[in-house]
């Protein structure tokens, strides 16, 4: 009996062994696991800042990248409007169509079209110009713009074609000098160029009987035609033009009031502007555009680039 006993006693302690063993198995076995578990999730939050990292370069450089691509779109195109006379043809004036056109225009589109920038024509009124340049709501004046005694005024392209200032007369009028217009009413454009040329020679405007400024030359034909004033001083391109265009029976006096020549006015110091559309300028002239361009509104080649 004490034998039986005695041997249950022991299997017990080995049976309770035995699961303390097992147990200690299993405490270790999750303890090691808890640890892995730890260990990797730290491995992985001090991976993330290297990762985002890395991806916040790449975006910045994206960016970087599109900002320069924009940039570079940018400067080969906006916009490049001109300042014009739209009463002063065959330079700048409304055609038939109602849409602007004219010689200079022309010209002015073409170059816009060579430096990848939209063509805008922008029609002003003339005494307004410099105003209009100052406050960059142009970005220069093309329009049969005179040169000589503004040299100093604006920043200019090399002259494209040459001009003087001229007188119109109605061919009856008896007017065939400088000289018969004494006690005769003039007419020029305010602000313009022949209002300039008339103020350079006193001697001459004394003997008039008036001179009256007016604020287009359509309205100094007008005028003319009227008999409201008896002669008009003016560009002699847009004279000539003027008068074959209206078949009137007008006559240019051969004595001119002065010389000079036309050029592209920028704002003073818009010197990059500026050089842009001389090279392009330069490259008509070299091409034959120029050429094309005054035979199809003159008959012949006037401009005077790369001659």
């Amino acid at each position: 009996m004490k034998k039986r006993i005695l041997c249950a006693a022991m299997a017990s302690v080995m049976v309770l062994s035995l699961a303390a063993c097992a147990g200690g198995a299993e405490e270790t076995t999750a303890a090691e696991t808890a640890a892995a578990e730890t260990t990797a999730a730290e491995t992985t939050a001090a991976d993330a800042p290297v990762q985002d990292a890395d991806a916040s370069a790449e975006a910045e450089d994206e960016s970087v990248a599109g900002t320069s691509e924009a940039s570079g779109e940018e400067s080969q195109g906006g916009t490049f409007i001109v300042g014009f006379d739209q009463d002063f043809p065959p330079m700048g004036f409304i055609g038939d169509d109602g849409e602007f056109t004219g010689f200079d225009l022309e010209l002015a589109q073409e170059v816009a079209s060579r430096l990848g920038r939209e063509f805008v024509p922008q029609p002003i009124a003339w005494d307004s110009k410099d105003m209009e340049l100052e406050s960059g709501n142009i970005d220069c004046i093309w329009n049969g713009f005179t040169m000589t005694g503004r040299e100093d005024d604006y920043t200019w392209t090399e002259p494209y074609m040459e001009n003087t200032q001229v007188f119109v007369v109605s061919a009856d009028s008896g007017i065939e000098s400088q000289a018969d217009l004494a006690g005769k009413v003039v007419e020029c454009q305010v602000d313009s160029s022949a209002e300039a040329a008339l103020q350079a020679v006193p001697d001459l405007t004394a003997t008039f009987a008036q001179l009256l400024t007016t604020a287009d030359y359509n309205t100094a034909f007008m005028d003319l035609e009227q008999g409201a004033v008896d002669a008009i001083a003016m560009d002699v391109i847009v004279a000539g033009y003027q008068i074959q265009q209206r078949n009137a029976d007008f006559v240019i006096l051969e004595d001119t009031l002065s010389a000079e020549e036309y050029g592209v006015g920028f704002k003073k110091g818009n010197t990059e502007l500026r050089d842009q559309v001389q090279a392009a300028l330069e490259e008509m002239a070299a091409d034959g555009t120029l050429t094309e361009i005054s035979e199809k509104w003159f008959g012949e080649d006037v401009t005077t680039i790369g001659k």
